[in-house]
C-alpha cells in the first residue's frame, strides 16, 4: 500500500517509541509516509526504531519532550514546517496505569493522570492544528475500549482517555470546516503495549486474564499491529469520509 505516498512533510506520532506507537510508526513509513515521533525516556528504543525507518528510505525524527510544556512543544512541532509541516496526527502516548479500584485511587493520583494525558493530548494537537489545516489533515487517538464498556480496576486509565474522546469529536465538529477529520482507536486486551507492561508487574492476576479471555468473543488478545492497521486506515485517504468516530478494536468485547 502507499496510502500515504503524495503527502507533504511528516506523519508526527505522540509517543512513538512505545509498543503501539512504534507499530504505527512503522507502518506509516511502510506505506509512504515520512515520520516525526516524540518519546518520553527511552532513548534506545527511539533510537532502534529511528534507524529502522531510515532503512526504509524514509525521514525519521525523533524527539524526547514534555508533552504538557507548550513552548517546547511549539517548538518541535514548528520545526517541522522545515520538513513540509504535518499531514497526519497521531497521538499514542501514554504512561502505565495501575490497576485499582476508584476508592483507592487518591484525589491527587487522579489528578495527576489527568494532566499527564488529557492535558498532553490537548497541548499537543492544539500546538499541530495550524499545520493539519493547511493541508486538512487527520487527527487519531489511541483510548481505549473500556471507555465503551468499563473494566473494574480501570478508571485511572479509562477516565482521562474519555475526556480525550470526547475532544476528538469536538474537534472532528469544530475543525471539519478546514478538511479536517478527527477519529479514535479504542484498543481492547492487547499482548503488548501498557498490557504487556501490567501483565510483567503483575498487576493481572491469572484468573484476571482468564476473566478477560472469556469476556472476548473471539477468545484471543490482539497486539500493537491490530491497533496500528486501524489507526493507519483512519489516518489515510481511504477513510476520507470517516470522522467523528471511535473505533474499538477489542475481538468483539465491546460489542
Amino acid at each position: 500500500m502507499t496510502d500515504f505516498m503524495n503527502h507533504t512533510g511528516v506523519a508526527l506520532v505522540i509517543g512513538g517509541s512505545g509498543g503501539i506507537g512504534s507499530a504505527i510508526c512503522r507502518l506509516l513509513s511502510s506505506r509512504g509516509s515520512n515520520i516525526a515521533f516524540t518519546f518520553n525516556k527511552n532513548l534506545d528504543k527511539a533510537k532502534a526504531l529511528q534507524e529502522e525507518i531510515k532503512e526504509q528510505k524514509k525521514l525519521c525524527i525523533a524527539e524526547s519532550i514534555n508533552l504538557t510544556d507548550e513552548s517546547q512543544v511549539d517548538q518541535f512541532t514548528e520545526s517541522l514546517l522545515d520538513q513540509g509541516g504535518i499531514h497526519t496526527f497521531i497521538y499514542a502516548a501514554g504512561p502505565t496505569v495501575p490497576q485499582l479500584h476508584l476508592s483507592k485511587i487518591n484525589p491527587a493520583q487522579f489528578s495527576e493522570h489527568l494532566h499527564q494525558e488529557v492535558n498532553s493530548f490537548f497541548v499537543t494537537v492544539s500546538s499541530a492544528l495550524p499545520q493539519l489545516r493547511d493541508q486538512s489533515g487527520s487527527i487519531t487517538a489511541v483510548t481505549t475500549a473500556a471507555t465503551n464498556k468499563y473494566v473494574i480496576k480501570d478508571g485511572l486509565s479509562a477516565s482521562p482517555k474519555a475526556a480525550v474522546e470526547m475532544l476528538i469529536q469536538g474537534l472532528a465538529k469544530e475543525e471539519g470546516r478546514y478538511g479536517i477529520r478527527a477519529n479514535a482507536v479504542g484498543p481492547g486486551m492487547l499482548n503488548d503495549g501498557m498490557a504487556e507492561n501490567l501483565m510483567e508487574r503483575g498487576d493481572y492476576s491469572q484468573k484476571d486474564l482468564d476473566v478477560a479471555t472469556a469476556n472476548i468473543p473471539l477468545k484471543h488478545y490482539g497486539n500493537a499491529s491490530d491497533i496500528a492497521e486501524a489507526v493507519c486506515f483512519l489516518a489515510s485517504p481511504r477513510a476520507n469520509y470517516i470522522s467523528g468516530q471511535i473505533l474499538n478494536v477489542d475481538g468483539g468485547y465491546t460489542a
